[in-house]
């Protein structure tokens, strides 16, 4: 290990890109192309641009094509068989992964759909990171959003109440006094493309 004991703590990219957008005609959303690349390999740029040098890329719909039409070097890549289930199914998935790898205290967890969110919200929500107990979510005008940090010691806790479509958001709510509310309105955007309309937000 070296010297890197000391470098401070290790927070890890969750990029959470199994969806298989629905309202889209079915097109994983992590092969939508932006600004001429597919959005999986944008929001990995944008994980690694705000410092997180491992990233984990949870993987569901159409994961071959994605593998195949994606370049994701250096990155772990998840398949979630369950990715119909909903995001938590694959928020679970990427903690196990995590948890596997078992060197990082913490998991700064991204959605594949949110290209607005650039490498700044990324850096301010990562250096709020005080402890592996640390619980850490991006704000748009003092509304929670992603990205979300999530210290090592709560991975259990949030992979047990992830379920549907909710991700950590029940985990979340239940714990709102030792969340950390870092407002990134000011750089960042936390649109979703979730229909046809917000393909308009891609460039």
């Amino acid at each position: 290990m070296g010297h890197t004991t000391t470098e401070g703590p290790r927070i890890a990219g969750l990029l959470l890109a199994a969806g298989g957008g629905r309202r889209l005609g079915g097109r994983p959303k992590a092969l939508l192309e932006h600004r001429g690349r597919p959005l999986v390999e944008h929001a990995v740029g944008v994980l690694r641009a705000g410092g997180c040098e491992v990233v984990h890329v949870v993987l569901g719909a159409a994961a071959g094509s994605v593998r195949e039409g994606a370049s994701l070097p250096g990155c772990v890549l998840v398949d979630n068989p369950d990715w119909a289930e909903g995001m938590g199914s694959s928020l679970r998935a990427g903690l196990a992964s995590l948890a596997a790898a078992g060197t990082a205290d913490a998991a700064l967890v991204s959605l594949v759909d949110q290209p607005g969110i650039g490498p700044e919200a990324v850096r301010r929500v990562a250096a709020a990171y005080r402890s592996r107990d640390a619980l850490v979510a991006a704000a748009y005008d003092g509304k929670r959003g992603h990205p979300v940090l999530i210290g090592a010691d709560r991975w259990a806790g949030v992979g047990a109440s992830a379920e549907g479509d909710r991700g950590a958001r029940a985990y979340l709510r239940e714990h709102r006094g030792a969340v950390v509310l870092v407002e990134c309105g000011d750089v960042a955007e936390a649109y979703d493309i979730d229909t046809p309309q917000d393909l308009a937000h891609l460039e």
